[in-house]
Parts: C-alpha cells; sequence; structure tokens
C-alpha cells in the first residue's frame, strides 16, 4: 500500500487523475470504477477539465458505479446514478450505456447483485477503482462487520452512515435511504489498482486503522493491506494520526521517477 500525504484537496485530485490519464493512454478501453460522496468530486471536475482541454478521452472506456441507494425514486437528484450522471459521465465522453450501476429496480434484488459482478467480469475487470472511506470505515457500502470476501449484495446501512449522508438530503436523517446495492469487499479487490481519496479531519482515525492498524472486518478498508497496487490519498488533515507519516513523506520525497501511482 502506498500512502502519499498531500498538500490539499486540489494535490489529491490531481494525483488521481493523473492515474486515470496514463491509464486511458496505455489502454483506451479500460474499465473505470466510479466512486459517490464529497470525496471524489474534486477529481470529477479535474477529469472532466482535462476532457475539455482534449488531453483525455473516454470514447472507448466503460466505467461501474461502486454502489446505489434501494427505495429512490429513479429521477432523484440524490440517486447515485444520477449522482455520477451529474458530476462525471455528462462532463466527458463516455459511450451510451458505457456507465453501469446496480439495478436498484430489478424485481429480483438478489438476481441483480449476482448479475452485477458477472457484467464486471465479462467487463475484463475494473482496471481503476475510485474509493472514498466512511468515518467508520466502510469502502463502498461495506460497513463495520461485512464479510472480507463479500461479493455485490444488498446492505443494511449503520445509523452513523445515515446521519452522516443526511448532508445529501438537506439534514434530513429520514430521507435516507436505509438499503443499499453495493460491491463487496472480495469485489472490490478484484480490480488492479485502488485508489483511495480522504480529507478532513473527521477520516483521521479511519485512515489510521486502515492503513496501520490490523485487517478486521470491523474497519473494512483495512482489507486494501491485502492488494498488490493500492494507493491511498489523503491531506494532512486526514492523516494526522499516521504513526509513520514521516516515512511516508519520505518515500514520496524520494519516489523514482520512473516509479508512477
Amino acid at each position: 500500500m502506498e500512502v502519499i500525504i498531500c498538500e490539499n484537496t486540489q494535490q489529491i485530485a490531481a494525483k488521481a487523475a493523473e492515474a486515470i490519464a496514463v491509464l486511458l493512454k496505455s489502454k483506451p478501453r479500460a474499465v473505470i470504477g466510479l466512486a459517490t460522496g464529497s470525496s471524489p468530486l474534486s477529481l470529477y471536475d479535474q477529469l472532466a477539465a482535462m476532457y475539455q482541454a482534449g488531453d483525455i478521452s473516454f470514447a472507448q472506456a466503460k466505467a461501474f458505479m461502486l454502489d446505489e441507494y434501494i427505495g429512490l425514486p429513479p429521477d432523484h437528484p440524490e440517486g447515485y446514478r444520477n449522482v455520477i450522471e451529474r458530476e462525471i459521465a455528462s462532463r466527458v465522453d463516455f459511450a451510451p450505456g458505457a456507465v453501469q450501476g446496480p439495478d436498484f429496480q430489478a424485481p429480483d434484488l438478489a438476481k441483480a447483485c449476482v448479475e452485477y459482478d458477472a457484467a464486471i467480469k465479462a467487463a475484463g475487470g475494473i482496471d481503476l477503482q475510485i474509493l472514498g472511506i466512511g468515518s467508520d470505515g466502510h469502502i463502498a457500502f461495506n460497513e463495520p462487520g461485512s464479510s472480507l470476501s463479500s461479493r455485490t449484495r444488498i446492505k443494511t446501512l449503520l445509523p452513523q452512515t445515515v446521519a452522516d449522508n443526511a448532508r445529501f438530503f438537506d439534514g434530513d436523517e429520514a430521507a435516507v435511504p436505509k438499503h443499499v446495492m453495493t460491491q463487496g469487499l472480495g469485489t472490490i479487490m478484484e480490480a488492479r489498482h485502488l485508489v483511495l481519496m480522504a480529507m478532513g479531519s473527521g477520516k483521521a482515525e479511519a485512515i489510521r486503522q486502515i492503513v496501520e492498524g490490523p485487517v478486521s472486518a470491523m474497519w473494512p478498508g483495512s482489507i486494501m493491506q491485502f492488494h498488490p497496487h493500492a494507493t491511498v490519498l489523503v491531506d494532512p488533515a486526514a492523516g494526522a494520526k499516521l504513526a509513520l507519516a514521516d516515512y511516508y513523506r519520505f518515500a514520496d520525497a524520494h519516489k523514482p521517477s520512473w516509479e508512477s501511482l
């Protein structure tokens, strides 16, 4: 796991965007995993700007969403398919149908979860997966206690996650769906490169636990310690509790010029 402590959100976004740009230039048909929440918004702004400048193209690429709420109307602005469409898909040149998400309107949701994993596999697997992290250490909607080998499935959210996400629903916790469809930890771990973005002091304990703590279902993101190519991008506030922060800064400052993210 590579940990990079960046100066600010803009530098985090720039590093993540550069990793995606390098991937797209070497593999135009790349498969990218898209996340929602606050963390990747600056990245999506950066990617849109790079596309507008003619630096990158998503025309041949595909993308898969990490998760989706269950129970929201299809046109709800906070439905994750709509968030992804608004924040990134409509701002670049993805082909029609190239961005897929879990089918939260399927008559058999459990079957739809299995089919979603199969669709990712049929596309060749995810090359680079963007991740955020919850204050309790969840990635996607794999809440504490999730099986470390879990597949895409239906999950019930913890009250803390509901409270955290109420900011997207005008502060109304009652409006936040309590059930979701989410890629499992086992599904996420099959991506060839994981790039996790975290900003702010509210993420500091989660970052400490997933980077330097034991691998545990109580901190689901800690499974990333087993991944062969995982990158964690944090700002100083999110990295404030890391015992090896000085080492991570030293390693980044002395990174060989030939070694990419």
